[in-house]
């Protein structure tokens, strides 16, 4: 039976290396002829960029559209459903890479943006793993890109901290609810990478992601966590130890911390 592999927010940045690395491990298996890489994101040119980089031994079909909210869900399950007229497959592995943030007190910043990254990376995610998993059986996996944000709410980021806080719960649950079904459900939660984050969330004015790290090392360990069962992936020991810490820290007093000596270019 056919195999699909799902990599949303597939034109840049980890989603691109997800891409890269997914890609290698594909061309590596036997089965290579029998599994299809769906690559899904909004930047046309950086579809068509990723695509000619990669060789053709691995079939792909690239999909530039808009995921946002319940209109982006239906527009993703439209094309499963035409694939199933076809014949019978499954989602092998779903990765949901999509979003964005953006940097600045809540007061400062579009509203209109605001609830688009919700759309995105909390509507999108959630709709994205429900229409997939009929589709799905066990050994099957999912990744949900998270953040280290998730772990404690953030001033000047109050509402990228929360999106990243609701994927990392849902995740969690998900994994729950999934075990005996033998469905595997990862959360990744990087700190600063280097991708051009920081370039969408500050609208321009800071170009590079502070202290970033390595986006190709924090990928592959996240495929390593979760082709081993693990639920969270935290690459770097200064990342394990915040989000270790966090747990003794109030909310409050972190979310005001950080917007007190936190400030973020917007």
């Amino acid at each position: 039976m056919k195999k699909i592999v799902i990599i949303t927010g597939a034109s840049s940045g980890m989603g691109a290396e997800f891409v890269r690395q997914v890609h290698n491990k594909i061309t590596n298996t036997p089965d290579v002829k029998d599994i299809e890489m769906w690559l899904i994101a909004y930047d046309k040119p950086g579809l068509d960029a990723i695509e000619k980089e990669l060789e053709k031994n691995v079939k792909i079909r690239s999909f530039a559209m808009d995921l946002s909210g319940v209109a982006g869900v239906r527009s993703v399950e439209k094309l499963l459903t035409d694939e199933a007229k076809k014949g019978k497959f499954i989602i092998d592995l779903l990765i949901n890479d999509a979003g964005f943030g953006t940097y600045g007190p809540f007061i400062e910043t579009d509203p209109y943006r605001e609830t688009a990254m919700v759309d995105l990376n909390c509507t999108a995610l959630t709709g994205l793993c429900g229409i997939a998993l009929p589709y799905m059986k066990s050994g099957c996996r999912i990744i949900n890109v998270a953040s280290l944000a998730a772990f404690m709410p953030l001033g000047n980021f109050a509402v990228y901290a929360a999106t990243k806080s609701y994927v990392l719960s849902f995740s969690m649950g998900l994994a729950a609810e999934l075990k005996e079904r033998g469905i595997g459900v990862c959360a990744l939660c990087p700190g600063s990478v280097s991708t051009n984050f920081a370039n969408v969330a500050s609208n321009g004015k800071r170009k590079l992601v502070w202290h970033g790290l390595s986006p190709q090392k924090v990928v592959a360990h996240c495929l390593r966590t979760s082709e081993r069962g693990g639920h969270i992936a935290i690459w770097a020991l200064k990342w394990k130890l915040a989000a270790f810490f966090s747990r003794f820290v109030g909310r409050y007093a972190g979310a005001r911390f950080t917007f007190l000596y936190h400030k973020r270019p917007h």
